[in-house]
């Protein structure tokens, strides 16, 4: 029996066969969740004028820094300036112009009082205002041009994906379009001659087809377009037909079953010279398989048993998908988190257990399995409950209650 492979040796390799996808330019409206290939610069200055954080009067400080209750100031109304107003009106010794927030600060004006500090507030404002405090500073609720972002500017990398507050900021930056990544295509295809559609009668030996639903989700979660989701008997005439389909369709098909040493292991079987078929040092996950068709789309084998179709995906399937869409983190985020309950691990293999998340106490999260069960492959119920893998190293021999723990957040 051949050796175990770690965990990221068998990664490497999968990331080594990875070609990115080709690249265009996407309007805003059609990038929410494509991943950029080249940097976003700012078209325009963030804010992109001079303007007013406040409802309220554009100042001259000098004309109102002596304002107060028992000093009030009176000042001419000489314009009024809505958002969106292009009118830079002149102010002398004691003028105001009523602005709104948004609006441009006039030149001559160097300070806002909003209408809160005045005695008529917005109701008496377009002749005169009585100014009962005065701004605190120059500049008090000014808010200045480029003081966000100067035209130039990165405003996002290379490798971020866009999400809504990537977009406004590429919105708010004055850019109408991005260089982002084609999504992968992807295809999933169960194998099994026991498979069903869920929902279809079950009789003895059959099972409904959950990983096709599953792999399927998590793909497009991770960027892709599904091009197929279907099943295939054990006999391999489908299995063939079907690959040969997808030849200049797919960029990535994802096959869960057929990859152990059984009799019956159609993935194995009719595909030995286009994969390599692995024991990686995972539980669960351990049979893995990994290739290329000729020209053609990469292969993953991944186990057939839900929980272990899950795992491998997140450890293998990911990350391949967001390096071909050219995202600069390919990781999940990992929390370091105590125990809630003792648990056992696999001798020798690295565990990655579902798991929920105690939030009861905001200062201290726990984590603890996601199912009586464990991390047994084969509990395709409980896995709905968890929201995080407990990612446990080959050479814990056990976690115990209190034990610091990486959680992978998948949720």
């Amino acid at each position: 029996m051949s050796e175990l492979r770690s965990v990221e040796e068998h990664l490497a390799t999968v990331l080594a066969a990875v070609v990115p996808l080709p690249t265009s330019a996407v309007s805003l409206a059609d990038a929410h969740g494509l991943v950029l290939r080249e940097p976003v610069r700012a078209a325009i200055d963030i804010p992109a004028f001079d303007n007013s954080s406040m409802d309220g009067f554009a100042v001259r400080l000098d004309d109102v820094a002596a304002a107060g209750e028992d000093t009030p100031v009176t000042l001419a109304v000489v314009a009024d300036l809505p958002a969106g107003s292009p009118d830079d009106p002149p102010l002398h010794a004691g003028e105001a112009a009523r602005i709104m927030t948004g609006a441009p600060m006039p030149t001559d004006a160097d300070a806002i009082v909003p209408f809160e500090d005045t005695l008529g507030g917005l109701d008496d404002s377009l002749s005169t205002t009585v100014v009962l405090a005065a701004p605190r500073a120059r500049g008090a609720f000014v808010r200045r041009g480029g003081q966000d972002a100067r035209v130039g500017d990165e405003i996002l990398a290379a490798g971020v994906r866009l999400g809504p507050l990537q977009l406004s900021a590429v919105a708010a930056a004055g850019v109408a379009t991005v260089v982002a990544a084609r999504r992968p295509r992807v295809a999933v295809v169960s194998t099994g001659s026991e498979l069903v559609a869920a929902g279809d009668p079950v009789r003895r030996g059959q099972i409904p087809d959950s990983n096709g639903i599953l792999l399927a989700s998590l793909a497009a979660e991770a960027g892709a377009t599904i091009v197929h989701r279907g099943a295939v008997d054990d006999d391999g005439a489908g299995l063939r037909a079907l690959l040969a389909s997808l030849v200049g369709a797919a960029d990535v098909v994802l096959l869960s079953g057929g990859v152990s040493a059984g009799a019956y292991e159609v993935v194995r079987m009719e595909l030995a010279s286009s994969m390599d078929f692995v024991r990686v040092a995972m539980q669960p996950g351990k049979p893995q398989g990994f290739g290329r068709l000729p020209d053609g789309p990469l292969l993953f084998g991944l186990p057939g048993n839900p929980v272990s179709s899950a795992v491998s995906f997140e450890t293998f399937v990911r990350p391949a998908l967001l390096a071909m869409q050219g995202r600069s983190d390919l990781a999940r985020p990992v929390l370091r988190l105590p125990a809630a309950v003792a648990w056992t691990t696999p001798p020798g293999r690295r565990q990655y257990l579902p798991a929920v998340i105690d939030r009861t106490d905001p200062t201290r999260w726990t984590v603890a399995p996601a199912t009586a069960g464990g991390s047994g492959s084969h509990l395709a119920g409980g896995l709905g409950r968890a929201e995080a893998y407990a990612v446990v190293p080959a050479d814990v021999a056990a976690v115990a209650v209190d034990d610091l723990c990486d959680v992978m957040l998948i949720a």
